[in-house]
């Protein structure tokens, strides 16, 4: 399993890490609209999978912009934010920062998508901060387990990875 800390402190990851050449696991999370979404929702796009700890914090907030503002030129591409915040929080900070088109799911109910993907950190019961990008065929093209929690992701080469699909 990928080290991950949170504020310097280790973290336990539930699942199995995901790894480049993997084929991407379904799951089931919430969108704004409390409506289950899966992976299937999204067959026959590329898909850039953000994953944040919680919307309202700097860096998930920077981070969820940047990959929006950065993927929306690559063709058949989705920009897909997962994180445990509820619907609500996460249908106010897309209102709030004037990214209604911006896609942000919960995981909250279920832990199926950070069970899935591994990224769930057992001691605070959030995601882990990290990056996947899926081919259309959902085979796992790029990935980025963040270390630290706090810091922020390598937009650069996870943005390289996408375009050169």
């Amino acid at each position: 399993m990928a080290d991950v800390t949170f504020k310097g402190n280790p973290m336990t990851l539930r699942g199995e890490e995901l790894k480049v050449g993997d084929q991407a696991p379904d799951f089931t999370v919430l969108d704004t609209s409390l409506e289950p979404v899966s992976l299937s929702n999204y067959d026959g796009k590329k898909k850039l999978i953000s994953v944040i700890p919680s919307i309202d914090t700097g860096v998930c907030s920077t981070q969820t912009k940047t990959f929006n503002e950065k993927a929306v030129d690559v063709d058949d591409t989705v920009v897909l934010t997962i994180s445990n915040d509820l619907p609500f929080a996460q249908k106010r900070w897309s209102a709030d920062e004037g990214l209604q088109n911006a896609i942000t799911l919960s995981d909250h109910r279920d832990l199926s998508f950070g069970e899935n993907y591994g990224v769930v950190m057992e001691e605070l019961r959030l995601l882990a901060r990290s990056v996947f990008i899926l081919d259309e065929n959902n085979k796992v093209t790029y990935v980025e387990y963040v270390p630290e929690g706090t810091d922020h992701p390598n937009y650069d080469k996870a943005i390289e990875a996408l375009q050169s699909m």
